[in-house]
């Protein structure tokens, strides 16, 4: 069952010549400059043009680590007032930058590190260098202003501390590393934001954002000299200052522990925890592989499932510097014994340690490092998540480092690590036991009556050095290019050439929707036969298939939607094997039987999961009775399937006229073509197309349901409505760049500004518009304190009625055009995104360059069009509503 669980010297003619990081030789080789700037700022910058896109991340060596006892949160409450605005740069014109560059931005508080991430069309690197040298040389945070950041950041607080799974983490920290900096991590807690204030927060920003206590990464479609000299003449400027002492870590011996906690999940999860070596210690690369070799499929933690023992079984590894977390972890369905399964583990990995680590596992799981680290090539954005573990949080000087440690790790050290860390007398042990909840309760409609309208935005001026951004967007020219091939068996083929790593991609999906292809009373049949893939192919069983992926050092997973990731000199092979299990596929019977049993007890539990009755009820609430939405597999259906059954569907619809693959990298149309027609040509279809489009629906009714959740401290609120539109419809592009001004770009949006920004009811709000070729949804979701659930909705229904009464302003749609245009580049700036993209656009019947398609469409839209089409379709009474939580 698959749960899805959780810089060398460079001569330039400036004042400050830049300097080596240290043991790093001088020049610049592969697309890569490296250099320290006279106050200390380490830079890295490396080029890959495989869009016209840059990633700037800004680490800051700063985290959890570093608070004062007492207040565990301050490093993620200053990461928070970052976006509240700094001298010379408001927060209304920081969101509005970031939106009209059409930029993307990530930011996360760690133990030991603070980063910030903008990925931005290339021509915007030095506006996003700007914007951080501000931000590094102060921010605002002023009591009143921390006062309204503080109800976001104690929604944060709130959501995390209603996902069971986030609570024993915190929970095996304070047990693991009692009496050090490690027992918490960087969220914080809400007694102690109370006590912050503003300037507890302005004093930690003085103390640490200083360059000489930074590591900035570059990644993209840049010339590398030359963003060094933009870099250069921004920070160059910038003092250095003397950096607080740090607090030692002193780790005490472990304990052992059990921790036992109630879940909402549908399934239990048994738990046992080692600590293992740390980024500083020399047997770290060591204990990665022994993590991946207890994390293997062909191991003997997941062979729990194949043995019908354990719904799931993996292992995870959170390291920091000192030290690092571990544990395998085992799923188990609700009645079953969690201790039990505790028991089965630790003999396992007793088992381990007498006979040791088996060495064919150990070199395959050296072959899946070096692989994915030329995977990691193939993303802008991830490329600079890379290098910046690699060089603020595990303070090497590359990725490289990783791997070349990997390269030399032996069997004998595997085992010896494997015999000083895997003690079982002192593990941590604990049992996450899953607990009903109340059926859902229904009321007539939205009882609230409270008005919460906010003030009317002004405009915002930006500063000089960012007003290119207001410049009306152009269409940009893709790089995506693809080869669109109709095999004569029906299979579409699109292939795009793309040499940033020597690696190749494959992407397909077959076209499925179990609910209308499923027969009458075998409902999860689909989900059965997706579970039965992993078990082999009618010459290599489960063993021999994994064996044979892990030879190449393939990431695969293979079901009605698959994937293949390998270097591109095992191209073929690769997809020799993915097309041997789609295509002939073992389907045991034995195997079967575990499965089914196994699918049977998730759904016991899943049935009664709040998770699920608030999803099915929302639908329930917008689909007329009978709609295959509503269709859900049970018990009882999976039960009285047969192997029959399932070799029955799998004949009617796995097809090649309903299958789309996509390959994506260094790879030529005519080389990928003579592979997959060599591999996949001589699949054939059966019979009539089975019919995969839902029928059409009408508007759905206003409604109010609420599900109980008792292991919430927070409600999460749905609302949903059906529209009389489909994917084609004129209005959806309107409808589409509404939803835009909505929601999508942070403070630039309304919906952020007046639920997070001025109000602080939320951490997050969402809108989303949803069209298919039959049927349109559009909802709203956010989480708050319950009490503040209909003060949150009526701030929704107040910006939707606006919508539709008064046209948006003419900042706000420039920026929504501006920012739906320029985010075009992004989406193709990593194989992923371009590989999906084509996918999707393929299955869901639109022109593979739809998103260029849009973008024509988006720049003739006017304010009065949005307003309309919101008038026309959308009710702000209409909505379905769920409320789970508390």
């Amino acid at each position: 069952m698959i749960l899805h669980l959780a810089l060398i010297t460079l001569c330039l003619l400036v004042l400050a010549v830049p300097s080596a990081f240290p043991g790093e030789d001088s020049g610049q080789s592969s697309g890569i400059l490296r250099a320290t700037l006279k106050n200390g700022l380490r830079v890295v910058i490396v080029r890959n043009p495989i869009a016209p896109v840059v990633t700037t991340g800004i680490n800051y060596i700063v985290g959890a680590n570093e608070t004062q006892e007492g207040f565990p949160g301050t490093a993620h409450a200053t990461e928070h007032m970052m976006f509240r605005g700094s001298p010379g740069l408001s927060a209304a014109q920081l969101s509005g930058i970031i939106a009209s560059m059409g930029g993307n931005f990530e930011a996360d508080t760690q133990q030991t590190v603070t980063q910030y991430f903008f990925t931005v069309p290339a021509d915007y690197l030095s506006i996003a260098l700007q914007i951080e040298a501000i931000r590094m040389q102060g921010i605002l945070a002023s009591d009143k202003l921390w006062d309204q950041e503080r109800g976001a950041i104690e929604q944060e607080v709130a959501q995390d501390l209603s996902n069971p799974t986030y609570i024993f983490y915190t929970k095996l920290l304070e047990d693991m590393f009692a009496g050090s900096p490690y027992a918490h991590d960087a969220l914080g807690t809400r007694p102690s934001f109370d006590k912050t204030t503003g300037a507890m927060i302005r004093d930690f920003h003085q103390a640490w954002y200083v360059p000489n206590n930074a590591v900035l990464v570059i990644t993209g479609d840049v010339e590398p000299q030359k963003a060094l000299g933009e870099v250069e003449r921004i920070f160059g400027g910038m003092p250095s200052r003397p950096l607080p002492k740090r607090p030692e870590v002193r780790l005490q011996p472990i304990k052992s522990e059990r921790i036992t906690l109630d879940t909402d999940l549908p399934y239990g999860l048994a738990v046992v925890a080692y600590r293992l070596p740390g980024f500083h210690s020399p047997d770290f690369a060591a204990s990665q592989i022994l993590a991946d070799v207890l994390g293997s499929q062909r191991g003997n933690i997941y062979a729990l499932v194949p043995e019908g023992k354990a719904l799931e079984a993996e292992f995870n590894v959170n390291p920091l510097p000192e030290s690092a977390a571990s544990y395998a972890m085992a799923a188990f369905p609700r009645g079953a014994d969690g201790a039990a399964l505790i028991g089965k583990i630790k003999e396992i990995v007793a088992g381990y340690i007498n006979n040791g680590i088996p060495s064919e596992l150990v070199e395959a799981e050296k072959r899946r490092e070096i692989a994915e680290y030329q995977f990691q090539k193939n993303s802008v954005s991830g490329l600079a998540m890379e290098w910046s573990q690699a060089l603020a949080v595990e303070g090497r000087n590359s990725p490289d480092d990783d791997i070349e440690a990997m390269r030399k790790v032996t069997v004998e050290d595997v085992n010896r690590v494997a015999r000083t860390y895997l003690v079982n007398d002192t593990a941590i042990e604990a049992v996450l036991t899953p607990q009903p909840s109340g059926q859902p309760v229904s009321s007539k409609g939205f009882g609230g009556t409270e008005s919460f309208a906010p003030k009317n935005a002004k405009p915002v001026h930006l500063p000089v050095w960012a007003r290119k951004v207001e410049k009306p967007p152009v269409i940009p020219v893709s790089n995506v290019k693809p080869a669109d091939i109709r095999l004569p068996n029906g299979l579409r083929l699109i292939v795009q050439h793309i040499a940033v790593s020597p690696t190749v991609s494959i992407y397909g999906k077959i076209k499925n929707n179990p609910g209308m292809q499923e027969p009458d009373g075998k409902d999860g049949v689909s989900m059965v036969l997706d579970n039965l893939f992993s078990y082999g192919t009618a010459t290599l069983d489960r063993l021999a298939l994994r064996t044979a992926f892990d030879d190449i050092g393939a990431d695969v997973s293979v079901g009605s939607a698959f994937f293949l990731k390998v270097t591109a000199d095992h191209f073929d092979e690769g997809t020799q094997l993915i097309a041997d299990n789609l295509l002939h596929p073992a389907l045991p019977e034995a195997a079967f039987k575990v499965v089914q049993e196994e699918a049977g007890g998730m759904l016991a539990g899943k049935l009664q999961s709040p998770d699920y009755l608030s999803r099915h009820t929302l639908r329930k609430e917008l689909y007329p009775s009978g709609d295959p939405s509503l269709r859900q597999a049970t018990p009882e259906t999976v039960g009285s399937l047969s192997i029959g059954d399932v070799k029955d569907y799998y004949r009617k619809n796995f097809r090649p006229d309903l299958t789309t693959i996509v390959v994506v990298g260094k790879v030529t149309p005519e080389e990928a073509r003579a592979v997959i027609e060599k591999n996949f040509g001589g699949w054939r279809a059966e019979g009539p197309s089975p019919a995969t489009d839902e029928p059409r629906v009408p508007e759905n009714k206003p409604s109010s349901s609420v599900v109980s959740d008792a292991s919430r401290v927070q409600d999460e609120v749905m609302l949903a409505e059906t529209l009389g539109i489909n994917r084609s419809h004129p209005d959806y592009y309107k409808l589409e760049m509404g939803n835009h001004v909505l929601s999508g770009a942070f403070y630039a949006t309304r919906l952020y500004r007046d639920l997070r920004e001025e109000a602080g009811l939320v951490y997050t709000v969402e809108s989303f518009l949803q069209a298919r070729k039959t049927r349109a949804l559009f909802a709203v979701f956010y989480a708050c304190d319950p009490a503040n659930a209909y003060k949150a909705r009526a701030l929704v229904e107040h910006n939707l009625r606006l919508m539709q009464t008064k046209p948006v302003s003419r900042g706000e749609l420039q920026r929504a055009k501006t920012l739906l245009v320029r985010q075009l580049p992004l989406s193709e700036s990593s194989v992923e995104g371009i590989a999906t993209g084509l996918l999707n656009r393929s299955v869901d019947g639109l022109p593979l360059d739809e998103p260029f398609v849009a973008a024509r469409n988006y720049l003739k839209i006017t304010a009065k069009d949005i307003q309309a089409s919101f008038a026309r379709w959308i009710r702000p009474k209409g909505f379905a509503q769920v409320i789970q939580g508390p």
